[in-house]
């Protein structure tokens, strides 16, 4: 029982997804979609 897969996530640590790191993961995808965005409208133009 004590080598679970249960024991061996939840040993005390914090959450490896906390609000803040979501939030800035998807800050930096909606800057790199502009990025892109503005990347393909110069090239067609």
């Amino acid at each position: 029982m004590g080598n679970s897969l249960h024991n061996k996530i939840y040993l005390g640590r914090r959450p490896v997804i906390t609000s803040k790191n979501l939030l800035a993961l998807a800050l930096a995808c909606a800057v790199a979609g502009c990025g892109l965005a503005w990347l393909l409208l110069r090239s067609y133009k």
